[in-house]
């Protein structure tokens, strides 16, 4: 076997070595030799030949006895026991000579290329059937870094071939369907960056929650990338829209998310690695700057486009350099195998009182059942299919456990952990990074936990009902008005992007205040007038941002944006803040800067306040975010909404105080629509159409103030009705005037949502769009479908609204 080749560079590596060197392996080589141009820097390398396997398989006779071992597992036995003893025939035996010769040899040119006496290097496992679209095998063997000095390079190499039988990996080659001895394991060896000086973390080409395919998105933690993979951190995240990359203008980061970070695993003495806390002048500090996260986006970019496929990529940066590097590329293996024409909804029938704990939610289904607490894995015996499993943070050690689970539940981790890795996998719920959930969370107690609520994953106590719901859009028919989407929880935007919506038609900027501003803008600006206690609170909020109406702007505009980067190019209607006085009030700071009213409902709300020098520097920071999701992150298929304008006189000075921020009516194609709830609007559309570009009917307020109902009134709900005959002639007149000037007309109301038939009112009147809540798009569409004839027309476009 003098020919065989053992040990192969990554120089002399590329994609069509998969079956030589493994997916793992493969890419490394691929990024080194076929992306360079682009400026990705891959840390040097050498990886063992499948044939090097082979000959070692061959050496010792193992394929028998391994083969036998398998056998006994079909007869019964439980992965554990099989695995520990082909392990065991691994490491009871020492590499072939020809193999140590050719590592070593490898190792020593390392050492002269890299200018080391014995460089640190990490190790890693690349299994010849791992790393591939319809397989994720990344995960299943072993990795060992900060590996110094020959000798220590060949035990890690040991391990990593015997690791190939880790329990883990033959349960998920068992229930993939892959053959054991089919499938041969080569090492990775290369140059450690010392990230443990600075960060790490990892870079998915797409929403590894939803599949939205339009985004990059960065997490990162400090130290070694090992605390992200394995969710013992919660690591920052960094979302970068992919359009905006073309521009070097823009700036593409439409989300940043600052994680705790609490440890970080770092070089130890020997060769090893340790978790440590992490300074608390570190935890609130983002790992990487803006131009950073930009330029691991667009290698990330070129990965993906080099590769054809969605990615997930590994990243490190070196504190003594301050260089950025891919350490890992594979394909992304979950979100891009789903159906993109099935969309799965699940949500809660039944009231489900306060959360028990929350944390980040993984996937969109909601499962129940008993708590099973594991501090580890060896407890399957003891953990019954359907079991909630909770625990402190999972490795693939864990995964024979979760993939029998209804659900699972960790303290710590975030969206790139193992744990939510995972469970997007196996299609299990998983709520990471609660911080208590072992805690809270009992033995044997019933719970729900629930993902289908945003971003964020809530664990409720008892078995509460949900439905789910399947809608195939392949077969939704075809519509002259256009149908768009009612979003407020920017967490919960991409969630929808399969949806054909034709852009979204009321975004709701108060929610964004309420949950991720959390504060009134006038008391952030204006501290003086809170009390000690609100103070304290605002510091703590506003932590790390000196210029606390910057903290309004970034949180605002982060919370717009994925809203618009989520239906773009098509529009997206962004509403200015319409709070009432009582509901602003119950911001934090709110108090001192909001009126006691006796009618909130028809008191100091939307077009008024905006103008008024109680409120005219919040909407001046409302006015700053959505220029800058505009002008700078250049999401300009953002239209501002103006809500409740009363009077002419009113709308002419909302457009100057717009104007005085920078958002002027036509400039950068700005288009600005007004709220057509107030019976002035109907009567003087004529008016309204030539300082505004379109109307969108808010029926709620339309119907109170036509008919005179309280429309929160229990006593006058029966009397309560969008459907009455004068606000009907109300929207039609609307409709005929707007036309007439040349504007559109949409509904935004709820209405079309609880009740699909209302649309057909909407069609007869002739309304160019109806806006709905998601989970009522599917039964709208076909409605309007169905009003609008029987001949199927050609569908709309997304332009305008």
């Amino acid at each position: 076997m003098g020919s065989l080749r053992r040990v192969v560079p990554f120089t002399d590596l590329g994609r069509q070595d998969v079956s030589r060197v493994g997916g793992k392996n493969a890419s490394l080589g691929e990024l080194t030799n076929r992306l360079g141009a682009a400026g990705i820097r891959v840390p040097p390398g050498f990886a063992t030949t499948a044939d090097a396997y082979g000959e070692l398989l061959d050496t010792h006779r193992l394929r028998s006895p391994v083969a036998a071992q398998i056998d006994r597992l079909h007869e019964g036995a439980g992965p554990e026991e099989v695995g520990a003893a082909i392990r065991s025939l691994f490491l009871g035996r020492p590499l072939p000579v020809p193999l140590r010769d050719d590592l070593l040899a490898a190792y020593d040119r390392l050492a002269q290329e890299t200018g080391h006496e014995a460089p640190e290097v990490a190790v890693r496992s690349s299994a010849t059937a791992e790393d591939l679209p319809e397989a994720s095998f990344a995960g299943q063997q072993e990795t060992y870094l900060n590996v110094r000095g020959p000798q220590a390079l060949l035990e890690a190499c040991a391990r990593c071939y015997a690791s190939l039988f880790t329990d883990r990996a033959i349960d998920y080659r068992e229930r993939m369907g892959y053959d054991h001895l089919a499938v041969a394991l080569s090492v990775g060896v290369q140059l450690m960056v010392r990230s443990d000086l600075a960060g790490a973390g990892v870079v998915f080409t797409l929403d590894p929650e939803s599949g939205f395919p339009e985004v990059i998105v960065v997490s990162a933690a400090w130290g070694l990338g090992e605390t992200v993979v394995s969710g013992r951190v919660d690591p920052d995240e960094y979302t970068v829209f992919k359009p905006s990359m073309q521009n070097p203008a823009l700036d593409p980061v439409i989300d940043v998310r600052t994680g705790t970070k609490r440890v970080k695993t770092v070089y130890a003495e020997g060769g090893l690695t340790r978790t440590v806390d992490t300074p608390d002048s570190d935890r609130g500090r983002r790992v990487l700057d803006d131009a950073e996260v930009r330029l691991l986006a667009h290698w990330a970019a070129a990965v993906e486009e080099h590769y054809g496929c969605p990615m997930d990529l590994e990243w490190a940066k070196d504190g003594l350099t301050g260089d950025l590097w891919l350490v890992q590329a594979r394909p992304e293996t979950v979100q891009s195998r789903r159906r993109a024409t099935v969309l799965t909804r699940s949500h809660l029938t039944g009231a489900p009182g306060e959360p028990l704990v929350t944390g980040i939610a993984v996937g969109e289904a909601i499962g129940r059942g008993r708590v099973v607490a594991l501090d580890t894995p060896a407890g399957l015996d003891r953990f019954p299919r359907g079991g909630v499993l909770v625990t402190g943070v999972t490795d693939p050690d864990w995964e024979p456990v979760m993939k029998r689970a209804a659900a699972i539940v960790t303290d710590h981790g975030g969206r790139t952990s193992h744990a939510a890795i995972v469970s997007r996998e196996l299609g299990v719920p998983a709520v990471v990074g609660t911080g208590d959930g072992t805690r809270v969370l009992r033995d044997g107690r019933q719970v729900t936990v629930s993902c289908a609520e945003g971003l964020t994953g809530h664990v409720y106590e008892g078995l509460i009902p949900y439905e789910e719901t399947v809608t195939d859009l392949s077969d939704l028919p075809a519509t002259r008005t256009r149908v768009m989407l009612n979003l407020a929880d920017p967490s919960a935007a991409f969630r929808w992007w399969r949806l054909p919506a034709n852009g979204v038609g009321l975004a709701r900027l108060e929610f964004i205040v309420a949950h991720q501003v959390k504060a009134h803008p006038m008391a952030l600006l204006h501290p003086e007038r809170l009390d000690a206690t609100d103070r304290h609170l605002i510091e703590r909020i506003t932590e790390g941002h000196p210029d606390r109406g910057e903290y309004f702007v970034e949180r605002l505009a982060h919370g717009i944006a994925r809203i618009a980067a989520s239906r773009w190019p098509a529009p997206v209607i962004v509403r200015t803040s319409d709070f009432k006085t009582n509901e602003y009030a119950k911001l934090l700071g709110g108090r001192p800067f909001e009126p006691d009213e006796a009618n909130p409902m028809i008191g100091w709300r939307g077009a008024s306040r905006y103008y008024s020098e109680g409120y005219r520097e919040g909407f001046a920071l409302e006015c700053r975010a959505l220029r800058r999701v505009r002008d700078t992150m250049g999401l300009t298929n953002v239209i501002v909404m103006i809500p409740f304008c009363r009077t002419l006189d009113e709308a002419d000075q909302v457009l100057a105080a717009m104007a005085e921020q920078g958002l002027v009516r036509g400039e950068n194609g700005l288009r600005v629509y007004v709220m057509a709830e107030i019976p002035a609007n109907v009567i003087l559309a004529e008016d309204f159409a030539r300082r505004f570009d379109g109307f969108s009917i808010g029926s709620n307020d339309l119907t109170q103030l036509t008919l005179g109902v309280d429309r929160d009134s229990e006593a006058l709900a029966h009397v309560f009705d969008e459907s009455d005959p004068a606000v009907v002639r109300s929207i039609r007149q609307l409709a005929a005037r707007a036309h007439a000037a040349g504007r559109t007309v949409g509904l935004c109301g709820q209405r079309p949502s609880d009740d699909p038939s209302f649309a057909a009112v909407l069609v007869e009147a002739g309304l160019d769009s109806v806006s709905v809540a998601p989970d009522s798009f599917a039964a709208v569409r076909r409605h309007l479908a169905r009003a609008e004839g029987a001949a199927a027309p050609e569908a709309c476009p997304d332009e305008g609204a």
